[in-house]
């Protein structure tokens, strides 16, 4: 048997450093019970589209835009046309023609075909389909080991994943009995450390120090959405000061399964190995196939970017009122908060919306009534600042009461679920589930549930803190000045049954919660009169007589709920009863837009009751068809049908005296929306890589994730249903453009202090431009200090077939 191998101490280092890089590459993943968007390329930050395409191509054997045939579409309906591909082989400085790209996008190219690895050689060699074993088998474990309560009998983490796993392998005999030869024999003489045993593994397989990055990368992908979650497991704990190596241990875990398989086949592949270690060695090549590629994706960008641009041009911004406004609405800048705000806008005048990022600013970390379990209600990019908690002493006796309740379902539930007494409780209780049953399918809506009391800080801040952050939120939302009588805080969330992802229909910005409990936070701050006088020294007067107004926008049925129970001071029965009215009719307007894109929705009143649907698989959108973030007084932009693809944030540059709120835009929400936007390109161009398969076959797994049937990998990234309406996509996937209106140099400054930033427009993950003071498209990112004028086309222009 094989013993611990020492190594020269630079080989050593180069291991450890081909682990970290493989580790780094891999997106993270979050539980099911906080679904946050994630950008699958996160790992490839320092590749443009077009390395990352050849990198996965080579490794996972994926091509990363849609197949020829559907730009060929675009093309014959004049969607792209001759000038976009001119400007973008202008821009690429490509060596290829236009008519070399038009000759191209009339043949399909086919699939890449990844690099073998052992596993695959060792199916090849013998009759055993080797490497959808070896997945199976880590998926059995690993849905043990990183259960998060669903298992009865959960796996122990006390010595960590490796460990676990070792003793797990050294008792499972179904790989003897599939035909590998003293496998558990193997594992119990294999290393006690997970970096010992990746030692011993890269010396048995004859690896080089120039191939280990991308081996290691390739076997991490191989396991799917398990390393995304362990990444994710990673992600948290580094924001904690602390570390997780589940990561690390998954690889150690997947090349000892690849070293026992080399050993077995050795005689029969060794020669294919070498040459499969030679091609991980070799730098990345960019085929002429693959230029063609991302020159239509390019052009494909560019066309959506010139109708916006036209767009902009011909719709001039509405002029700023200078009057009172009758109603404020603070909507999250979610692109489906676009539709909501354009029909709420259109009931009165003096309505006026803003968009600002859907946490308010409050990054919280939330127990809910009668729970110990923190949320964090804030951008997984932030660790919550303060904490909260639901109702205070006053609700003491129902907070007992509630909990009590729980235990007892919690109890009740896992006594129906339980080995001994499953079977006979569908057998007596069966029966009691039938009205249940038949409500369901019939899609009858449950009552509405009773809010939690408001949510209060705990522990309480000081005046001077509360009097900071609620005049670090206004300005940042550019609302310091003209206050209505009325100010509506409208964060958002989904009321859907019977779906695994239905977090990821929650609020990005709230940690994949709803966006009630920062709304509710920020407007009790508000609201405070002490805050209040405060913020007077500080240049901000809020007139006695403005009430902010918490909410819940549901975006499956664009109902609001309201929180007056929260106000000290309870609204007029006219005033509510008009805001009823704006709300109701923008609420009617909205859905008649969106049922016009959903299947089955045959009037727009089915949507009230889509998402009590347990058999509907899309609820709603979401933000399918996100191609945008604008950041720019709404007088820009509230002329503009957007038909929600654009992530709204108000900003007015004049008052940003020293550009912070600006370079907090740039180095938070537009991240976190460009993650989001490359997450539904992911799931659109790789969905067998970046997707989670088909609901229909959904199987929750430790309540963390979905395997798609009996069994396999996790799948980690959207649904094919959130992306397809089962004929076409619904999501055009594009990378994310983003417009300010804003200096060039504030935003060049901006950038040279953020190169993490920088680095997504440089690579062109995301796409830079300019607004000017006409409200038009004006200047498009090329570098910092680098900006061209956008040019727009005549739309009527001829081009050749």
């Amino acid at each position: 048997m094989s013993s611990t191998v020492s190594l020269h101490p630079s080989k050593t280092d180069s291991i450890l450093l081909a682990v970290n890089a493989a580790v780094a590459a891999i997106p993270p993943a979050w539980p099911l019970s906080a679904t946050v968007a994630v950008n699958p390329f996160l790992g490839q930050a320092d590749l443009n589209l077009a390395q990352t395409g050849a990198r996965l191509g080579r490794l996972a054997g994926v091509r990363l835009t849609l197949p020829r045939s559907w730009f060929r579409s675009a093309w014959q309906r004049g969607q792209i046309s001759r000038g976009d591909l001119e400007e973008v082989l202008a821009a690429a400085q490509s060596t290829l023609s236009l008519d070399t790209v038009l000759e191209a996008l009339e043949r399909e190219t086919s699939t890449p075909r990844p690099l073998a690895m052992v596993s695959d050689l060792a199916t090849q060699a013998g009759d055993m389909d080797w490497t959808s074993f070896v997945s199976d088998r880590i998926s059995q474990w690993a849905q043990g080991y990183l259960d998060q309560g669903q298992a009865l009998w959960a796996a122990s983490r006390k010595r960590g994943a490796y460990g676990s796993w070792r003793g797990y392998a050294m008792h499972d005999l179904s790989p003897q009995i599939a035909g590998l030869r003293e496998f558990s024999l193997r594992i119990e003489d294999a290393p006690r450390h997970a970096d010992d045993a990746i030692r011993q593994s890269v010396h048995h397989l004859g690896l080089p120090a120039e191939a280990l990055q991308s081996y290691f990368h390739q076997l991490l992908l191989d396991l799917g959405g398990w390393s995304q979650y362990a990444r994710g497991l990673l992600w948290t704990a580094e924001l904690n000061q602390r570390h997780d190596s589940t990561l690390q241990d998954l690889l150690a875990i997947r090349l000892l399964w690849e070293d026992a398989l080399y050993q077995q086949y050795r005689q029969d592949i060794a020669q294919d190995w070498a040459q499969i270690v030679e091609a991980h060695a070799r730098p990345l090549t960019i085929t002429p196939e693959l230029e063609v590629d991302m020159l239509l994706q390019e052009a494909m960008e560019r066309a959506s970017q010139r109708r916006l641009a036209e767009q902009m041009r011909s719709t001039p911004p509405v002029a700023k009122r200078d009057s009172r406004p009758s109603l404020q609405a603070a909507f999250c800048i979610d692109v489906r908060s676009e539709r909501f705000r354009r029909a709420l806008e259109a009931q009165d005048h003096g309505i006026q919306t803003l968009g600002f990022a859907g946490f308010f600013g409050l990054a919280a970390e939330h127990r809910a009534l009668a729970s110990d379990v923190p949320e964090a209600r804030a951008p997984v990019l932030l660790q919550p600042a303060i904490k909260t908690r639901a109702g205070g002493p006053e609700s003491a006796g129902l907070d007992t009461a509630t909990r009590l309740t729980a235990r007892a379902k919690r109890a009740w539930g896992r006594f129906k679920l339980a080995a001994v007494s499953s079977f006979a409780f569908v057998e007596a209780m069966g029966p009691v589930y039938i009205s249940r049953l038949l409500r369901d399918s019939l899609g009858v809506q449950p009552g509405v549930r009773p809010a939690d009391p408001p949510p209060r800080l705990d522990p309480e801040l000081g005046l001077e803190q509360r009097v900071t952050a609620a005049a670090t939120v206004l300005r940042a939302m550019s609302l310091s000045e003209n206050f209505a009588p009325l100010v509506l805080l409208a964060g958002h969330g989904a009321a859907v049954v019977n779906n695994p992802h239905a977090s990821a229909l929650q609020c990005g910005a709230c940690g994949g919660y709803a966006g009630d409990v920062n709304a509710r936070l920020l407007a009790g701050l508000l609201n405070d009169r002490d805050v209040r006088q405060g913020l007077i020294p500080l240049g901000i007067v809020i007139p006695e007589d403005t009430q902010f107004l918490p909410a819940l926008h549901d975006t499956t049925s664009d109902r609001i709920r309201l929180y007056s129970e929260d106000l000290a001071q309870p609204l007029s029965a006219t005033s509510l009863e008009q805001l009823h009215a704006w709300l109701h009719a923008a609420g009617r307007l909205c859905r008649a837009e969106r049922a016009t894109t959903l299947p089955r929705a045959q009037h727009p009143r089915s949507l009230l009751q889509r998402g009590h649907d347990w058999a509907e698989v899309r609820p709603e959108w979401a933000l399918a068809g996100c191609q945008f973030f604008i950041a720019a007084p709404r007088p820009m932009t509230s002329a503009l049908r957007l038909d929600g693809r654009a992530f709204l944030h108000d900003y007015a540059w004049r008052n940003d005296s020293e550009f912070q709120i600006l370079e907090l835009i740039l180095t938070a929400p537009v991240v976190v929306a460009s993650w989001i936007s490359l997450q539904y390109y992911g799931s659109c161009v790789a969905p067998e890589l970046f997707g989670a398969g088909n609901k229909l076959l959904h199987n929750v797994v430790g309540g963390i994730g979905v395997v798609e049937g009996n069994g396999g990998r996790l799948r980690a990234g959207l649904p094919w249903q959130s992306v397809h309406d089962g004929e076409q996509f619904m999501h055009q996937p594009q990378r994310l453009s983003v417009a300010l209106a804003a200096p060039a140099k504030a935003v060049d400054d901006i950038l040279r202090k953020h190169p993490g930033v920088a680095a997504l427009f440089d690579q062109r993950w995301l796409h830079l431009f300019l607004i000017d003071d006409h409200g038009h498209l004006a200047k498009r990112f090329t570098g910092i200090g680098a900006w061209e004028a956008v040019q727009t086309q005549d739309l009527t222009q001829q081009r050749s077939a």
